[in-house]
């Protein structure tokens, strides 16, 4: 036969080295020892019986907590335009696709069902709870939506996700039911009846396609202007079916405003909200849109905050003013996400400067500590130490004092009493933050907003916003929604909590009054 080949040979030889080197390994490698037997212990007697695999057939799965029940659930109730006009709409169990086809909805919300406004429950404790009206398209329409027409208005302050809000209002009355028309109104208010903003855009899926690119508003916005009277001759004018507000809780009470004026002079036209501010401080809602974007975007104005400081010799500083008028959503979640900061105020936290608890002796602490510091200052923050000014802009809010340059000088000061220089920088992002484009996530969110407003408005629900509430869309009331906003932060949650850990800061909140709950109070705890 002939010879194995060069190749066959050489992988043998390995093969038997290798089993050579393992048996001799074998030989010389100590015994080894017995594995240790784990020691049982039987359960405490007060344990909780272990599951032995499943439920009965036929019987639910999981442990019955015969102590926790909802004894009452109170829905708060949307008007509807149905009870005081004849309906003209027909089905809405189908969407209009732009094409000669039509697509039925994969899901038709019922009447009456809700999202519970409270989803913790205590073990002994028996609490009744509100509801909101769940969003969502209905079976049957208000408004026959070939002869709809809308209009879409955007107030107040900046916001990342305005542009997305206008843009899939627009495509979901146009591409889902089929509008005659979409009007927005520009400058607000003002753009009802202000000539210089007359007439308002035609809104087409064309001229809105690539708005949500970009931040602000396509409609631009402004201020004040409100005139009930002059609003509900421009719809009488303009035959306008259903109109779109999107705004704070300001606009929201002005938009309320209107429903009231329209059902008294007997007009048949939906009025529906979409909230909408920066400082995410509108009460009910998990939260507003655009929010998420603009902590996004003060991350870089914290990072510049820390490279000025710890590059700025000595005894480096840095300080961003974020916005948050009256809550400090901003300021807390923009520091928690960033990771690098040493201190941040809030209006909802009493500031102390010097003492104990100061935070002015805290800075210096972790100066000498790691060499630099980086605050956070929301611009509300502080009143309780400058006072309360009394002059007002054009939208009724109140000036707030100048809390990041006061911090400034003061730092400065602090550490020249003590011996020391600080090296100080202060950075002020606060109109950077709400004048970018919608990130991913609130993108995604101001479409579920602008599609479930026109739902509910094509089935006559008016008077009432739409928002997420416990990661569910819902309607609510308007006078609902603007009663407990804007809502502030609780300075003895959870959030607060975390940024006391966080930066290691003082803890300034009093403690809770005699008799306070010390486990998370459910919102709807005082219904009776």
């Amino acid at each position: 036969s002939s010879a194995p080949p060069a190749a066959a040979l050489l992988v043998a030889a390995a093969a038997a080295g290798a089993a050579a080197g393992y048996l001799a390994g074998r030989r010389s490698a100590p015994a080894a020892r017995p594995r240790a037997v784990p020691r049982k212990h039987p359960p405490p007697a007060h344990a909780p019986p272990v599951p032995s695999g499943g439920a009965p057939d036929g019987a639910p799965e999981g442990r019955l907590l015969a102590d926790v029940s909802i004894p009452e659930v109170r829905l708060w109730d949307i008007e509807n335009l149905g009870r005081r006009f004849e309906p003209h709409g027909g089905s809405g169990a189908e969407m209009a696709t732009g094409t000669d086809k039509s697509v039925r909805y994969n899901r038709i919300i019922g009447p009456d069902e809700c999202v519970l406004r409270t989803v913790i429950c205590r073990p002994g404790r028996s609490a009744p709870t509100r509801a909101f009206l769940r969003a969502g398209p209905r079976a049957s329409l208000h408004f026959d939506p070939r002869t709809v027409r809308a209009a879409v208005v955007t107030c107040g302050g900046l916001c990342p996700g305005l542009n997305n809000v206008i843009r899939e209002l627009t495509c979901t009355l146009r591409h889902n039911y089929g509008a005659a028309e979409v009007l927005g109104i520009v400058g607000g208010y003002r753009g009802f009846h202000e000539e210089r903003y007359l007439p308002p855009k035609v809104l087409t899926t064309d001229a809105v396609a690539d708005i949500h690119h970009g931040g602000g508003t396509f409609l631009q916005s402004s201020r004040g202007g409100f005139d009930v009277t002059k609003i509900l001759q421009f719809l009488a004018e303009y035959e306008i079916d259903q109109l779109y507000v999107i705004g704070g809780d300001g606009t929201h009470r002005g938009a309320y405003a209107v429903h009231e004026g329209l059902m008294a002079a007997g007009m048949n036209v939906s009025v529906t909200g979409i909230p909408k501010t920066i400082d995410n401080d509108i009460d009910h809602i998990d939260r507003c849109f655009g929010f998420a974007s603009a902590v996004e975007a003060a991350q870089a104005a914290i990072r510049s905050a820390k490279v000025e400081a710890t590059c700025n010799l000595p005894n480096g500083i840095g300080i961003v003013k974020l916005m948050g008028r009256s809550a400090g959503y901003i300021a807390a979640f923009s520091s928690l996400g960033s990771g690098d900061v040493d201190l941040v105020l809030v209006p909802e936290v009493p500031t102390v400067l010097e003492g104990p608890n100061g935070c002015l002796p805290h800075l210096r602490r972790r100066v000498q500590e790691q060499g630099y510091a980086v605050v956070v200052v929301a611009e509300g923050a502080g009143e309780d130490i400058l006072g309360q000014s009394a002059e007002v802009d054009a939208g009724g809010n109140r000036k707030l004092p100048q809390i990041g340059e006061f911090l400034r000088d003061r730092i400065a000061a602090y550490f020249a009493a003590c011996g020391d220089e600080a090296t100080v920088k202060y950075i002020d992002p606060s109109y950077m933050v709400r004048s970018v484009p919608a990130n991913a996530a609130d993108s995604q969110y101001c479409m579920q907003l602008a599609q479930n407003a026109v739902h509910g408005a094509m089935a006559g629900y008016t008077g009432c916003s739409v928002g997420l509430c416990n990661n569910r869309m819902v309607y609510l009331p308007i006078p609902v929604l603007v009663a407990t906003s804007p809502r502030q932060m609780d300075s003895h949650g959870r959030t607060w909590e975390r940024v006391v850990q966080t930066t290691r800061q003082p803890n300034t909140v009093p403690p809770r009054g005699e008799g306070g709950d010390p486990f998370d109070v459910t919102p709807d705890s005082n219904l009776h």
